[in-house]
Order: C-alpha cells, then sequence, then structure tokens
C-alpha cells in the first residue's frame, strides 16, 4: 500500500515524458536509437559506480 503513490506518480511522468517525447513527431527508428543511446548511457554510469563500489571493497578489505 506504500508504494501506490511513487507508482502513480512513475507512471504520470513517463506519461508526461511520453507526450512530450511525442510532440516532437521523430521516427520510429530515431526514437529506438534515442533509447538505445539513454539505456548505454545510464547502464554506463552504472557500471562505473558498481565498479568504484568493488574498488573501494576491496582497498578496505586489503586494510
Amino acid at each position: 500500500m506504500d508504494l501506490v503513490v511513487p507508482v502513480i506518480a512513475s507512471l504520470a511522468w513517463l506519461f508526461f515524458a511520453g507526450s512530450a517525447l511525442a510532440s516532437f513527431r521523430l521516427g520510429w527508428s530515431k526514437l529506438a536509437r534515442m533509447a538505445l543511446v539513454w539505456v548505454a548511457i545510464f547502464a554506463g554510469l552504472y557500471l562505473i559506480v558498481m565498479w568504484f563500489e568493488m574498488a573501494q571493497g576491496a582497498a578496505s578489505a586489503v586494510l
């Protein structure tokens, strides 16, 4: 029951982002390319953060 508001808010933000993107009237190939670029950006950031956490954990284990 505690997750109802965040889920509804996330869906609303997704709707607003989708409607803003649809207003540009881009083709499907352009949208797919943009989506892949954003996935690559977030995946890269995730990997960098995970690498720093692993390196920090390894450094603290050595000490």
